[in-house]
């Protein structure tokens, strides 16, 4: 393993890209104001693109910018402003899937670096060295590949050709995320980044001689999902993605909160360090799994790597969360800490702290006071700052969590 591995997280704004950065990403990727696979609310405009690669590099970390919606001929056109503003912007690297648009970057701005989103499903060396020859940089890997597909494609293109892969997060019950379910249903379309998860719905059977008999194919406590896919973990075989020449892990989530990416980012950065340090023993990668079941998902699963689809535990519902986000410490000094309030805190409750410092800490909350210094007996207004003591190692940025119980 002598390639550097990157750490890729996922921002939907400010807040997560602070995040990522601060827990230990080594890139981060977003979406611009131009075809970009997400909904509005989680792109930046082009003075956001700018700041966000501003603060990307000053943590000597570097910045993405999607574009990678599949383009109308009207698009074409506009992007010959977009890729001079997005190289102006002082960017990384643009993801890409339509060959149209990634022949259209590549002539416009030649110096700004592109990538294969994985929307362009490249699964073989063929297609890898076509790409390679238009002079993409790298290939997000189709997620249908295996880890032993991965090694051979790896042998069969050029060095300077990166591999990246998806290691977390949601998968779409689609070939590689060209879903047209959301389209059929509701106009929306998911390839055009618009995409109302349809996927996650509830559904129902219906007999043809019985209308308004609705039956459940398969139904727990939360209800029936026939449709919705398990979300990807790849923890605890990192070190094969390595093997196989992936030098870039991608976490989805560009529409998840900023605990979430924090999370995710921070258990992540500790498994691949570990496994440079020589320290990645089964119980540490436990106690890392354990944080990433603090998070909402859906049952883990390993995706296509090893071929059958394999779940990391019996799947006990839709969604699944081992706790619910606090806040965030805004400052912290003399076994104190302020905290911007996410959810709400009752004085004699537990919180656990997600730090990129410290893992396991966790203190019991003695005392709320608002900013007045009035006691309360519990913090209930989010977005409002609060004042309580803690003994546990906690900075600024830190975030604060406390587990549901079961």
């Amino acid at each position: 393993m002598t390639r550097r591995f990157e750490l890729l997280a996922p921002a939907g704004g400010m807040e997560s890209l602070r995040a990522a950065l601060r827990f230990g990403a080594d890139a981060v990727y977003l979406g611009g104001p131009m075809l970009q696979l997400r909904a509005g609310s989680a792109g930046f405009d082009m003075d956001g693109v700018a700041r966000a690669a501003e603060i990307a590099h000053e943590r000597d970390c570097r910045l993405y910018v999607a574009v990678n919606a599949f383009a109308n001929e009207s698009d074409i056109a506009a992007l010959d402003d977009y890729a001079r503003a997005l190289s102006d912007a002082g960017i990384d690297g643009v993801i890409a899937s339509d060959l149209g648009v990634i022949a259209r970057l590549r002539e416009r701005a030649p110096e700004l670096p592109v990538h294969v989103s994985t929307q362009a499903n490249c699964l073989n060396s063929a297609a890898a060295r076509a790409y390679s020859a238009m002079g993409v940089r790298r290939i997000v890997l189709g997620r249908e590949m295996t880890l032993d597909q991965i090694r051979a494609l790896r042998d069969a293109v050029p060095d300077d050709l990166e591999l990246e892969a998806f290691v977390h997060g949601a998968m779409c019950m689609a070939y590689s995320g060209r879903c047209l379910i959301s389209a059929y249903l509701t106009g929306r379309s998911a390839n055009r980044g618009d995409c109302t998860q349809p996927c996650r719905w509830n559904y129902h059977l219906m007999e043809e001689t019985r209308p308004g008999e609705f039956f459940p194919v398969e139904e727990d406590e939360r209800g029936t999902s026939i449709l919705s896919s398990f979300d990807l973990n790849c923890l605890g075989f990192l070190n094969q993605l390595m093997d196989a020449g992936v030098t870039s892990f991608k976490i989805e989530g560009r529409m998840k909160s900023a605990y979430y990416v924090a999370t995710v980012v921070n258990a992540y950065r500790r498994r691949i360090d570990a496994i440079f340090d020589g320290t990645a023993a089964p119980e540490h990668t436990a106690l890392l799994q354990r944080e990433l079941d603090c998070v909402s998902h859906r049952p883990y699963a390993s995706g296509f790597y090893f071929g059958e689809m394999k779940l990391h535990a019996p799947a006990e519902g839709t969604y699944l969360q081992g706790a619910v986000f606090a806040g965030i410490v805004t400052a912290a000094a003399n076994g104190r800490i302020e905290m911007e309030l996410r959810n709400r805190v009752r004085a004699g409750e537990r919180l656990e702290l997600v730090s990129p410092d410290s893992l396991g800490e966790s203190f019991v909350v003695r005392e709320i006071r608002n900013m007045a210094g009035e006691a309360l007996p519990e913090a209930a207004v989010p977005g409002r700052i609060y004042v309580m003591d803690c003994d546990c190692p906690a900075k600024p940025g830190d975030l604060l969590r406390r587990k549901m119980e079961k």
